[in-house]
């Protein structure tokens, strides 16, 4: 008996076995088989799929000798099938131990799974429906045909079916190359499968927030030209557990392709305006805000928001979480402005129009409708550093200002509490050190991702201009010194709400009370690195 497998490039494919959840594609593919005298097996629906199409078709359970059972739990683990498919050829005792128990050797095996994910996202389904959704015997023959893909092709979805009928109408069978390739998907196929079970079963149990082990699997969903610069490489995935409103899953209704600084800057965008209740916009340059801004109607709130910092506007991208209507469309076609890309609920068809026809730069405008922007945000954010992953509860938690507390002589104007709470609202979303100016509810000015917090105070000021006058600030953090709070007196500033918790808090509060500028702590802060 010898003990090596001498294995031919390319395997002919004589026998096949089908069992698939998804028949997209499966009576073409199955046909094309049949014409190259490809011997079918197959069960249940599939079978009756194949051999509706006028394809002759082996029933699993004729050629066991053992039936389906138990509603269809038990259909192809049996080791006529698992021998058919794990048997090595050329090894004396794998070829003997077929031809004593009359196995069929198995060239091409087709599987892919019952559609668990898809199941247990839809409303209402019962654990017990969820249950029924766990596919045993698809991911074993998965496996097996896998590991022995130097002799057998698997193929676990449609998209592959062009390449393995290409192969076997020009060659009569499949290489190895190409069955190394398949090899690798069913592998990844069936640890996706997996971890979708994992983490439904980890749902219903409600261990903790910080499971021991973190498993994702992620779907490319396009080649980028290039990432951050052109000399780099990109591509997005897509998290197939994501069910809300997110731009990796947009539709996009216009415009070339996006790159990875577009993605990048709309879901910033995208993530400030479904924050607020009223119709907002928001102007994203280089994944800051440089304008932003809430408004009765959906036009004023963009023009109010294009107004925070007109020369930033240009070339920027701009979020907002209704419907863009024409009057909206009509504010961003103003002459002077050019925008990248802007991600929305949905689009107006005379919006789609105008925005695609009448602006400069209409050919190009990426316009990407994401949906209702209703349900949970996601309640962890992970960032990935060398070595490993940093996850950490996203900050989403709303505004607590029934718990704010005024620390100075002079309280805030009642009319000015619209403005402290947008401020409050909109310093999260700029890179530490943050600070925003905001007024009638709209970004003026912003200092960000400054290493001192009184620079960050001066270059807002300085991007407001005269508009800092009657403004209110907000910080992401604590003032160390009142060196902050003399800039902002002398800038004309009416207003200042900030976490609190420094040790020099009452030097800060006492040069508050010097201005007459009322100060708010919150006991909350809001770094974003």
């Amino acid at each position: 008996m010898t003990e090596t497998t001498t294995v031919s490039d390319v395997v002919p494919i004589r026998s096949a076995l089908i069992s698939v959840s998804d028949k997209l594609g499966l009576a073409d593919f199955a046909l094309g088989l049949h014409r190259a005298g490809v011997r079918i097996y197959s069960t249940g629906g599939t079978a009756e799929t194949i051999r509706g199409s006028g394809i002759p078709v082996v029933d699993v359970a004729n050629y066991t000798g053992f039936p389906e059972m138990m509603g269809g739990r038990l259909k192809t683990l049996h080791p006529k099938i698992f021998g058919g498919i794990l048997a090595r050829r050329g090894l004396e005792e794998d070829d003997a131990a077929l031809q004593e128990h009359e196995i069929e050797p198995f060239d091409l095996v087709i599987v892919n799974l019952y559609p668990f994910e898809a199941t247990v996202a839809r409303p209402g389904v019962t654990t017990e429906q969820a249950i029924e959704q766990i596919d045993i015997g698809g991911p074993s023959l998965v496996r097996a045909a896998a590991k022995n893909h130097s002799h057998v092709a698997v193929a676990t979805s449609p998209e592959q079916y062009s390449e393995i009928l290409r192969q076997v109408e020009s060659q009569g069978g499949t290489d190895l190359t190409l069955r190394q390739h398949l090899a690798c998907e069913a592998f990844e196929h069936t640890a996706s499968y997996d971890r979708a079970i994992a983490k439904y079963l980890r749902g219903e149990s409600v261990v903790t927030d910080f499971p021991p082990t973190m498993h994702f699997s992620l779907r490319r969903k396009a080649l980028l030209r290039y990432g951050e610069n052109p000399h780099q490489k990109a591509a997005v995935y897509s998290d197939p557990t994501v069910r809300t409103a997110n731009l990796v899953n947009a539709r996009q209704v216009s415009g070339k392709e996006l790159s990875y600084n577009n993605l990048l800057d709309l879901d910033s965008a995208l993530t400030i305006v479904r924050g607020f209740s009223t119709p907002a916009a928001s102007v994203i340059k280089h994944n800051n805000p440089c304008g932003a801004a809430t408004g009765e109607r959906l036009a004023r709130a963009c023009q109010k928001a294009l107004d925070g910092d007109p020369l930033s506007a240009f070339g920027s991208v701009i979020g907002f979480n209704r419907t863009v209507d024409l009057a909206t469309a009509e504010v961003l076609c103003q002459p002077g402005l050019f925008i990248e890309a802007i991600v929305a609920p949905d689009f107006e068809a005379g919006a789609v129009g105008l925005l695609t026809t009448k602006p400069r730069w209409s050919e190009n405008v990426r316009l990407m409708q994401v949906g209702r922007l209703e349900g949970p945000a996601p309640a962890l954010s992970r960032r990935f550093i060398s070595g490993g992953m940093l996850v950490q509860e996203a900050d989403r938690v709303a505004a607590a200002p029934l718990q704010w507390k005024t620390v100075t002589e002079t309280e805030v104007a009642d009319a000015l509490w619209d403005d402290v709470a947008f401020a409050w609202e909109m310093v999260r979303h700029v890179k530490s050190n943050a600070i925003v100016l905001a007024k009638d509810t709209s970004l003026v000015g912003v200092g960000a991702g400054q290493m001192s917090r009184v620079d960050s105070v001066e270059i807002a000021i300085e991007k407001a201009g005269s508009r800092s006058r009657g403004s209110i600030l907000a910080s992401d953090a604590f003032f160390p010194f009142p060196d902050s709070i003399e800039a902002a007196a002398e800038a004309g500033i009416v207003g200042i709400i900030q976490p609190g918790g420094s040790r020099r808090d009452q030097e800060v509060i006492d040069a508050c009370n010097a201005h007459r500028i009322p100060m708010i702590l919150t006991g909350r802060r809001h770094f974003k690195h």
